[in-house]
């Protein structure tokens, strides 16, 4: 389901007109002046270099309780997607909306914020969801609703970057799943 909302996603924004106005209408709507400093600090800590630096912790962690091929996966999933949404972006050359921060460069689709988060989230997830439970699904469903807002508020992203970034980050954690699944 994920792949086909981003191939739809991607099909719409290189080539309906309809669909870009909209998406720059809904983003001016649910803007507003919502750019205030914690969202910021929701941008930085969530940011896909530093999400890196997370992903290394948690491997490392996983090593430490001898657990390396969850290591591996948590690695490997992570660099998946990021590289996933790297090469997407070049491909797609769409701009930033209007009025962006002047840090924040290089192109709109997919977020790099949401996709990193969204991975991350759903490790975790994976990883500690049955141990933890439903704290930490609202936990982390509140962190990844976050950095949503915050990217849409900062006016960094079009809401159709950040269903993108989600679609594919869902896609890359499932296919990650199903490689790693093989060697298990």
């Amino acid at each position: 389901m994920s792949a086909l909302i981003l191939v739809l996603l991607i099909f719409n924004v290189r080539n309906s007109r309809r669909f870009n106005l909209f998406d720059h209408w809904l983003h001016h709507k649910l803007v507003g002046q919502h750019d205030g400093f914690s969202w910021q600090i929701i941008t930085f800590i969530n940011d896909p270099k530093l999400l890196v630096v997370w992903d290394i912790f948690l491997a490392s962690f996983l090593i430490n309780e001898e657990n390396n091929l969850a290591a591996l996966w948590v690695l490997f999933t992570l660099g998946f997607t990021d590289l996933s949404g790297l090469l997407l972006k070049k491909w797609m050359h769409r701009k930033r909306p209007l009025m962006h921060s002047s840090l924040e460069d290089g192109y709109s689709f997919p977020s790099g914020h949401v996709l990193g988060t969204t991975s991350m989230v759903l490790i975790i997830w994976k990883i500690f969801g049955t141990k933890f439970g439903n704290g930490l699904i609202i936990t982390l469903a509140v962190i990844w609703i976050m950095v949503v807002i915050s990217r849409i508020s900062l006016k960094a992203h079009y809401p159709s970057d950040v269903i993108g970034a989600t679609s594919l980050a869902v896609f890359c954690f499932t296919l990650s799943q199903q490689i790693f699944l093989a060697f298990l």
